[in-house]
């Protein structure tokens, strides 16, 4: 009897486990939830993953431990609301005509809304498809719904008004709308305002940092890192424990980069260090991670990346048609199936941060960049100056200028620069 008990008893463990392979594979196998986790002026060096020996962002080493991360990942445009309308769109600002975050003196802002209004964003594209979408923190565009979300947090203002409250106040506005989901698919924005300034972390985060003697201001900015990292480690979890984590695809990114000064502050501070707003890899460079267990393999990559990739990526592994003209490639045949990338360079182009006219983003450009391989050249719009070039492997901060050393490279890069 004792046999036979113990048999029934192996057969139903084997039929439990049957029936839960079957349910992750056919979790696998389906189209995804989607959430974006969307930092905001955060240095592409200040993580654990990174290397960074002071920031602790245990949850996203998790999560770049978990997926593919991308180390060399790029924005075109290190300018906020100018990178967000390309994570949206897949499009540089020079195609969907948001390349500044404010409109020309007597322009009211209102008049900037239609560009990404009329763009085939992911959430709008996604909508089509059955899915459900929110929008919560950094939005620039009034009205969620000029994004083609369904549902959001943001309904004006210049920076994302109400919706700022997620992360630095509360994470139950996304809780509450994945719960209402139910079984239909869902796109989750979640860009909270971190650790964009004001740097205010909490006082348990920054005691950690805060040495005797050494600039406040950098502890604040650690801080606020950590803090980030602890919000994205808490939607992280209630998803993996609520029963999406092998349904869900995850992925991670910045809007632009960031280096905390120190000392007094001076006017023009964020733009003296050669990060937000600028070119250089301080400015430009983020590292970006899908994650979605059992359907992308964990890895690290070296291919160079750009935002650009982040829209045809979501929407194929969502088996939506692409839109025509989207400049980017989908990374899933590189993470997936090890396919290699059909590129090698990445672009991008940096613009004041009023715009000159409306609708016309090339009066605006200050510099335009390319990376190929280890070597960048950034090129300034400003009559008379001369192109930039630096090789990254040797220098990844771009302290030794080598373009009159190296004429030949700047010729070549500077050919496919002037391609698109």
């Amino acid at each position: 009897m004792k046999k036979r008990v113990s048999g029934i008893v192996r057969v139903q463990m084997l039929t439990a486990l049957m029936v839960f392979c079957a349910a992750v594979t056919n979790a696998a196998e389906s189209p995804p939830n989607v959430v974006m986790l969307v930092g905001d002026d955060m240095g592409w060096t200040d993580y654990g993953f990174m290397g960074h020996e002071i920031v602790k962002t245990p949850f996203l080493d998790k999560l770049a431990g978990e997926g593919a991360v991308f180390p060399n990942g790029y924005v075109p445009t290190s300018l906020c609301r100018a990178s967000l309308a390309t994570l949206l769109t897949g499009l540089y600002a020079s195609q969907h005509n948001i390349c500044c975050n404010d409109p020309p003196p007597g322009i009211d802002r209102s008049e900037m809304l239609p560009f990404l209004r009329d763009a085939p964003t992911i959430p709008r594209l996604l909508k089509g498809h059955g899915y459900r979408s929110l929008q919560t923190g950094k939005f620039w565009e009034g009205h969620f719904s000029n994004g083609g979300f369904t549902e959001g947090m943001t309904t004006k203002g210049r920076h994302g008004d109400d919706g700022l409250v997620i992360g630095r106040k509360t994470m139950q506005p996304i809780y509450d709308f994945i719960t209402s989901c139910d079984k239909t698919p869902f796109f989750v924005w979640y860009a909270p305002m971190l650790p964009h300034e004001p740097h205010n972390p909490p006082e348990h985060i920054l005691k950690k940092y805060l040495v005797e003697g050494d600039d406040q201001r950098q502890a604040k900015y650690w801080a606020m890192c950590e803090w980030f990292d602890e919000t994205c480690g808490e939607l992280v979890k209630w998803l993996d424990e609520h029963g999406h984590r092998e349904d869900t695809l995850i992925v991670y990114v910045v809007d632009n980069g960031w280096l905390q000064t120190n000392g007094p502050v001076r006017q023009g501070d964020q733009f003296l260090t050669r990060s937000k707003n600028t070119p250089y890899e301080d400015g430009v460079r983020t590292p970006i991670i899908f994650r979605r267990p059992g359907w992308i393999a964990p890895s690290r990559r070296t291919e160079l990346v750009s935002t650009i990739d982040i829209a045809p990526t979501i929407l194929s592994a969502c088996e939506v048609t692409l839109p025509a003209k989207l400049p980017g490639v989908s990374l899933l045949p590189l993470m997936r199936e090890s396919k290699p990338l059909d590129r090698h360079e990445v672009r991008g182009e940096i613009y004041l941060h009023d715009c000159v006219e409306l609708g016309k983003p090339q009066l605006s450009v200050t510099h335009r960049w390319i990376r190929q391989d280890d070597w960048k050249l950034i090129v300034p719009m400003k009559a008379g100056a001369s192109p930039e070039l630096y090789r990254l492997t040797h220098d990844p901060h771009e302290k030794q200028d080598l373009a009159k050393d190296h004429p030949a490279h700047v010729d070549e890069l500077t050919r496919l620069l002037n391609q698109r």
